[in-house]
C-alpha cells in the first residue's frame, strides 16, 4: 500500500510569497523613483569646454577661446566633437551677416570648420549660433587630455560693432578659461555637455531636443593644398597673419614707388560672391600726385608654391568705384620667386586703359625668364574683362598654361617655366598718373586655390571650392615648404 502524499507545511510557503511580494514592491519603487535618483546622480559627462575672452560687451569682434577636456579613459577623436556658441544676432541681421575666422589652434586651423545657423525658436538670450566642427586632421585627444586654446573670431560683415550683452554664452567676467555650461559640446551629434537656450542639459535623460543625426566627420584636408576665401575682419586681422598673408607696406615698385599702404586692404561682402560673402578688395587710390597716391597689395608671406594648379575667381574692374576714367592701372594676380639664374614669375596682367603706349582693355599673361633683360613671352588678350572670372594658372613638366573661364590663353615652355619656388600676389597699381583729381579702383578676389599634386580645370576647381565651403572650411593650407 502506498503511503500518503506529504503536504507542505503553511507555515513554510508564506514568507517565501512575503519575501517575494516585498521585492517586487521594491522593485517597482524603484523603478519609479529611478528617474529622480538619475536626476540627482547623473553619469559624468565625457567631455568638458572651458572658456574665456578678452573682449567687452561691445567690441568690433567677439573672441572666444575655447578648451575641449577629454574626461573618459579613451581617446576622443575631435572629429566627433562639435561645439557651439550662441549669440544673439543684432537688429535684423541674419546668418549671413556674421562671419567666424580661427586665429590659433594647436592643432592648426586648418583643421577648424564652422558655420553661422539661425535657430528654429529663439530665446531671450540667443537667435544664432556659431557652429565649429574639426577635421580628422585634429587627431584625438589622449585619455585626461586638454585640447589647449582654440581661438576664434566671430563678426559682423559689414564690419559694425557687436553687442555681446545679450548673447548668451559671452561673459565678459571669464577673462581666464573656466568651465562654461553655456557653450554647449556634442560627441556625435548627441549632446555632451553645456545646457542649451531652451534648458536642455546633456544630463537629461531623454535629450530629446538635443539629439541630432550624428554629422559623418570632416575628412583631413586634401594635402598639398591651400584655399582661403577671405573671411577676415581687415588689414590687421591676427587671423590674416597667422594664415600667412602679408599686407604689403614695404617700400619700391612696380607703379608709383614707396605708395604701398594697408589702407586700400578690405574684406567687404560683394555682388556675385561665392555665397554673396566676403571678398579681398583691393583699392588703388591718388589725387593725382605721388604724395596722395596709394597702391594696394595681399601676397603669401611664404614662397613655396611651383608646379600644379593655382586658380582665383576675380572681378576686374573697368571704371573706377569715384572719379574720372583714364587711368592706367593694372590689376594683377602673379606668382614670384627665386633671384638670379633662379628667377621666376607668372603673370596676370588687366589693364582696362591700357599702359605703356598700348591701348586697353587688354589682359597680358607673362612668363617672365630675367626681368632685368625683359626676358619674357607673353600673350595679349584684348576685350574687357569686367566681371567676374576664374583664372587659371597650370604647371606642369616644364609647361606654363594661362586659362580663363575654362578657356586657354597662352603657353609657355622651355627655358619660360618657373625654376624657383614662389609666392602667390595679388597687386593693383598705377603705371602712371595722367591727371589730377581724386579717384579710386577695386579690384575683388572672391578666393584663391592652389594645389600642389593635380592640373584642374576651371568646373574641377569650382567643385571643390565649394565642396569647402559647404562644409564650413574657410580657410585650410598644406602646401609644405621645400627643404
Amino acid at each position: 500500500m502506498a503511503s500518503p502524499r506529504r503536504r507542505t507545511p503553511r507555515r513554510r510557503v508564506w514568507p517565501k510569497i512575503r519575501l517575494l511580494l516585498l521585492v517586487a514592491v521594491v522593485a517597482a519603487g524603484g523603478t519609479a523613483l529611478y528617474p529622480v535618483w538619475k536626476a540627482a546622480n547623473p553619469d559624468p559627462p565625457e567631455l568638458k569646454v572651458r572658456y574665456r575672452t578678452d573682449t567687452p560687451a561691445t567690441a568690433t569682434a567677439a573672441k572666444p577661446s575655447f578648451e575641449v577636456f577629454n574626461d573618459t579613459d579613451k581617446p576622443l577623436p575631435l572629429s566627433e566633437v562639435t561645439l557651439r556658441y550662441w549669440f544673439t544676432a543684432d537688429g535684423s541681421a541674419g546668418p549671413s551677416s556674421y562671419a567666424f575666422n580661427c586665429v590659433n589652434v594647436v592643432f592648426g586651423c586648418s583643421n577648424v570648420a564652422g558655420r553661422i545657423v539661425a535657430m528654429d525658436k529663439a530665446t531671450d538670450t540667443a537667435d544664432h549660433y556659431l557652429e565649429l566642427r574639426f577635421t580628422e586632421g585634429a587627431g584625438d585627444l589622449k585619455p585626461g587630455a586638454n585640447s589647449k586654446g582654440i581661438d576664434v573670431q566671430l563678426f559682423r560683415t559689414d564690419h559694425k560693432e557687436l553687442k555681446q550683452s545679450d548673447d548668451r554664452s559671452f561673459d565678459a567676467e571669464m577673462t581666464s578659461y573656466k568651465e562654461a555650461e553655456k557653450v554647449t559640446a556634442y560627441k556625435r551629434g548627441v549632446l555632451a555637455w553645456g545646457e542649451e537656450p531652451d534648458g536642455t542639459k546633456a544630463s537629461d535623460e531623454k535629450k530629446a531636443s538635443a539629439k541630432a543625426d550624428a554629422p559623418a566627420p570632416l575628412p583631413a584636408p586634401p594635402a598639398g593644398v591651400l584655399f582661403d576665401d577671405f573671411t577676415y575682419q581687415g588689414a590687421k586681422d591676427p587671423a590674416l597673419f597667422k594664415h600667412g598673408w602679408l599686407v604689403r607696406t614695404s617700400k619700391g615698385g612696380p607703379g608709383i614707388e614707396n605708395t604701398w599702404s594697408a589702407e586700400g586692404v578690405t574684406f567687404p561682402t560683394a555682388k556675385g560672391a561665392l555665397a554673396e560673402g566676403q571678398v579681398l578688395n583691393l583699392r588703388a587710390s591718388t589725387d593725382g600726385t605721388e604724395a596722395g597716391t596709394k597702391q594696394a597689395s595681399l601676397g603669401t608671406a611664404a614662397s613655396k608654391f611651383r608646379d600644379g594648379t593655382y586658380a582665383a575667381r576675380i572681378h576686374f574692374s573697368d571704371e573706377p568705384a569715384t572719379g574720372d576714367l583714364g587711368d592706367h592701372v593694372n590689376q594683377t594676380f602673379y606668382t614670384i620667386g627665386g633671384k638670379g639664374s633662379k628667377y621666376s614669375e607668372l603673370d596676370n596682367e588687366y589693364m582696362p586703359n591700357g599702359g605703356w603706349g598700348r591701348p586697353g582693355p587688354k589682359l597680358d599673361t607673362v612668363t617672365w625668364y630675367d626681368h632685368k633683360t625683359n626676358d619674357r613671352v607673353y600673350q595679349t588678350t584684348k576685350k574687357s574683362l569686367d566681371t567676374w572670372h576664374t583664372m587659371l594658372i597650370r604647371v606642369k613638366d616644364g609647361v606654363v598654361a594661362y586659362w580663363m573661364d575654362g578657356r586657354k590663353l597662352f603657353l609657355s615652355n622651355g627655358k619660360y617655366a618657373p625654376r624657383a619656388d614662389m609666392s602667390v600676389n595679388f597687386n593693383h597699381w598705377f603705371i602712371d598718373l595722367p591727371f589730377k583729381g581724386d579717384r579710386a579702383w577695386d579690384m575683388k578676389i572672391d578666393w584663391l586655390y592652389y594645389n600642389a599634386n593635380e592640373t584642374l580645370s576651371a568646373k574641377e576647381v569650382q567643385a571643390e571650392v565649394e565642396d569647402f565651403t559647404g562644409e564650413g572650411m574657410n580657410y585650410f593650407d598644406t602646401v609644405r615648404e621645400s627643404r
